[in-house]
């Protein structure tokens, strides 16, 4: 029989990367994860980032669509513990509730599984995609799923899609464009948690590290980074680099959804992704709101600053 596996389906996305590299770590410094193998999964084991995992300690790539994963596979690949970073699109409930049948029959005893912003996973929310981790987490905490313990985590807003606009106008005039408009997703004045990833997947790391899980079963965390930010503050954090003031900002800007939904099948579903930002405007999404566990595991790290610097100099 293979060893006891932690598998994680998306190894080498958003969130993915960190847990890996965190587990990866804690195996060779924790005696009770001595006995465990790490399963990446990823879509291609040839991407840059497979293969930086992929020399990782303890750490085996594999090629798999998640979603066709059955219990069997699960059960011959000695499968216990999972970490699973699901799409957002709308087949989205489908797939992962399936993923999580599969896993219930094959024995696996904790998941762990990344949903989205706390004040958004409600039945009535406007936008689709939070009503489907809604139903995903109602699916988990019925009697029929007693045998599996699991937690879900609610990030909030992530670095990766609130700061890009600002660090692609730096760019621009470094290049000595003009400056055209500044447009952000966030409030001027609303106070959001945003969050680095890397801080997600590193508590996520923390809970399937944890030699005793019991405690975190059906628990629902709600992550924040280590402070505010505003949409004021992010437009400080531009003119600082530019060295003159931002002639024309646009908060509130959901724009980009229309870029998503242009050639989509479901184009209608799409669209109320703009609903998603409202419960932030109207600052449901501080730090306030954040787990007292994620403070005591896994204290969010990067800042904004920290992270918009980091952007800039990768594109330098």
């Amino acid at each position: 029989m293979a060893p006891k596996t932690i598998l994680i389906v998306g190894a080498t996305g958003n969130t993915g990367r960190k847990t890996t590299e965190t587990l990866s770590q804690n195996t060779k410094t924790m005696s009770h994860l001595k006995e465990y193998r790490l399963l990446a999964l990823t879509r291609s084991t040839g991407s840059a980032v497979a293969q930086t995992l992929s020399r990782l300690s303890n750490v085996t790539l594999e090629e798999k669509n998640w979603p066709e994963i059955d219990a069997a596979w699960l059960r011959e690949r000695n499968v216990v513990k999972v970490f699973i970073a699901s799409h957002n699109e709308p087949a989205h409930f489908a797939e992962e509730s399936a993923f999580h049948v599969a896993a219930l029959k094959a024995g696996v005893r904790y998941v762990v599984r990344i949903s989205t912003t706390a004040a958004n996973v409600t039945p009535d929310c406007l936008a689709y995609y939070p009503r489907q981790h809604w139903a995903i987490e109602q699916l988990l905490g019925s009697p029929q799923f007693t045998k599996m313990q699991w937690s879900s985590l609610q990030p909030n807003v992530f670095f990766a899609f609130t700061l890009p606009p600002a660090v692609e106008f730096v760019k621009n005039c470094r290049k000595g464009g003009k400056q055209g408009t500044l447009g952000l997703m966030l409030d001027e004045k609303a106070p959001v948690g945003v969050v680095d990833a890397d801080d997600v997947g590193r508590f996520a790391a923390a809970l399937l590290s944890a030699e005793d899980h019991s405690i975190h079963n059906k628990k629902k965390y709600v992550l924040n980074g280590p402070e505010d930010l505003t949409g004021r503050a992010i437009v400080d954090l531009v003119e600082k680099e530019i060295g003159t003031k931002v002639q024309n900002v646009k908060f509130r800007d959901v724009d980009f959804v229309d870029q998503m939904g242009a050639s989509s099948l479901q184009a209608h579903l799409v669209q109320s992704i703009r609903e998603a930002p409202v419960t932030a405007w109207d600052g449901k999404c501080s730090i306030a709101t954040t787990s007292k566990e994620v403070y005591d595991l896994a204290s969010p790290q990067t800042t904004a600053g920290e992270w918009f610097q980091n952007a800039l100099k990768d594109q330098a």
